[in-house]
């Protein structure tokens, strides 16, 4: 399907949606409005967070800051965890030495580590960032590792007959072959940093997106949940569009994802 006319079709699913929205909760009353807001109470209630806000700040200020906790964790993490990756799938002596370990952290679930983070860092950012860092680092190690161990035996026995050094085998050979499954593994830690973010600010968060939730929550505010859900969703959608533009240019031989 062409962009433009993929660009149309999502347009219009759009539009369909909302006038079913609409019709459902202002003209037949079928949906009620005090547990799912009307288009009219959604739009007074994102005017009300934007320009006087809410829970102690402006939309743009909350926005602002889970885009910075994000950021941060998400970039520590796939520091880490990218060349943790290609440790792995390029030695057997490596893995066999971390992957025990790896494998004791994998199952565990992002949010458990928040009780510990919070013992540890208390209640300020560095503990979500904490929190994000793991959400995000065992996608990028897994999906680094996958696509290290993808690349067929040939192309690194090539390199070897030509005498390409370590440096210049990872520079040249194992990070590009890797790199489509390293771009997905980017995909699902942004993926978890932002999912994960949210449940770590319901927990002492002085500002961000999750905490605008927790506050609408406890107001019995769903228009205000709505607007906060909407605030995620759109900032996901264009860091995920961002990393798309960046793989592009990465990789400028395979088609452009959606």
């Amino acid at each position: 399907m062409r962009p433009s006319r993929r660009f149309f079709v999502g347009i219009t699913t759009i539009a369909a949606l909302f006038a079913v929205w609409a019709v459902l909760t202002m003209v037949t009353g079928t949906v009620s409005t005090g547990r799912f807001p009307s288009p009219l109470q959604f739009w007074e209630s994102a005017r009300q967070v934007l320009t006087v806000g809410y829970a102690d700040a402006t939309l743009f200020a909350h926005a602002l800051h889970s885009l910075k906790l994000v950021v941060m964790g998400f970039l520590v993490a796939i520091a880490a965890g990218i060349p943790l990756g290609l440790l792995m799938g390029w030695s057997r002596r490596a893995e066999a030495f971390v992957n025990p370990v790896f494998l004791l952290i994998r199952p565990i679930p992002p949010l458990a580590w928040i009780p510990l983070a919070i013992l540890w860092l208390g209640l300020g950012d560095a503990a979500k960032i904490m929190v994000i860092f793991f959400a995000a680092f065992v996608p990028s190690v897994i999906n680094t590792f996958t696509g290290v161990r993808m690349i067929e035996p040939h192309i690194i026995e090539a390199a070897r007959m030509l005498g390409t050094g370590r440096r210049r085998m990872v520079r040249e050979v194992l990070v590009p072959a890797a790199s489509p499954m390293i771009f997905t593994g980017l995909r699902l830690s942004l993926q978890a940093s932002w999912t994960t973010l949210v449940a770590a600010e319901l927990v002492g968060a002085l500002a961000g997106l999750g905490r605008v939730l927790n506050v609408a929550q406890q107001d019995i505010y769903p228009a205000m949940v709505m607007v906060g859900m909407a605030a995620v969703g759109v900032l996901g959608w264009a860091t995920t569009r961002l990393l798309a533009m960046i793989e592009a240019r990465a990789m400028p031989w395979l088609p452009a994802r959606a």
